[in-house]
């Protein structure tokens, strides 16, 4: 897989985010959709996958072969800690996909892997509906043996697409996609996480205050507190306790992180 960078670059916890505008962002991706060769590899960083990262390395060393986004507000703060600026735009998927497929004019075939069947067949459904001049196929749903990928593989060659967006959640699909995208699996690639939950109609979107706050996090766990009590209550101070660490270790050296 390979990559062109998305403008400049900062330092969060030891992965490369990209900082920029929405349409430098866009107009960027719309380049990676038309190259040739290898895919284009888009992946996204917030609190929590920053938070495994930072316990497995070979999660942490496959996100730095790929271009890496922004999303969320607790990036931001780390943003804030290094370089005392935010970044520029927040690049969740969730937003960013679908302002996307309306960028792009021409027709272009989209491959979407993850979630439940029903989730799966409505986001292609609505995805279809709201860009009618692309092509959408529901390749599969998110719950094939892992070990076994051979017959999804075979469908995206079939299909060729320009876009594979994979929903199954980190670390799963990010590495999913490392292990077995390769040429012919799709020109852009992106992890998208609960993408689809949210297109589908499954779980709705935070309110405009909260998403203008970068806190979708905290609609997301008022909806589903059994699920994700752990995520974001004990996870979001043990990130931001990495960043304190990484702030004070940088220090410690004499060193400067820089964009």
């Amino acid at each position: 897989m390979t990559n062109m960078e998305i403008g400049e670059h900062r330092d969060i916890l030891g992965i490369q985010v990209a900082a920029c505008g929405w349409t430098p962002a866009l107009e960027r991706l719309e380049q990676f959709v038309d190259s040739e060769g290898a895919p284009r590899v888009v992946n996204f960083l917030n609190a929590h996958n920053a938070n495994l990262a930072m316990r497995d390395l070979d999660y942490r060393n496959l996100l730095t072969k790929c271009e890496v986004l922004p999303d969320g507000l607790g990036v931001d703060i780390a943003s804030r800690t290094f370089y005392g600026t935010s970044f520029p735009a927040n690049l969740n998927g969730t937003d960013l996909v679908p302002a996307l497929l309306v960028h792009i004019e021409r027709p272009l075939r989209v491959a979407l892997i993850g979630g439940r069947p029903d989730i799966l067949k409505r986001a292609a459904e609505n995805f279809a509906s709201a860009t009618p001049w692309h092509t959408f196929h529901a390749v599969s749903d998110g719950y094939f043996d892992r070990s076994d990928s051979a017959a999804i593989l075979d469908r995206l060659a079939e299909i060729d697409p320009d876009i594979t967006l994979v929903a199954m959640g980190s670390p799963t699909q990010e590495t999913w996609i490392d292990t077995h995208i390769r040429q012919g699996h799709g020109r852009l690639v992106m992890g998208v996480g609960a993408l689809f939950d949210f297109v589908s109609g499954a779980v709705p979107r935070a309110p405009q205050l909260f998403r203008s706050l970068r806190a979708e996090w905290l609609w997301r766990l008022v909806l589903e507190p059994s699920r994700l009590w752990r995520r974001y209550i004990v996870g979001n101070p043990v990130f931001l306790w990495h960043v304190l660490r990484y702030k004070l270790k940088s220090a410690s050296r004499g060193s400067r992180i820089t964009a």
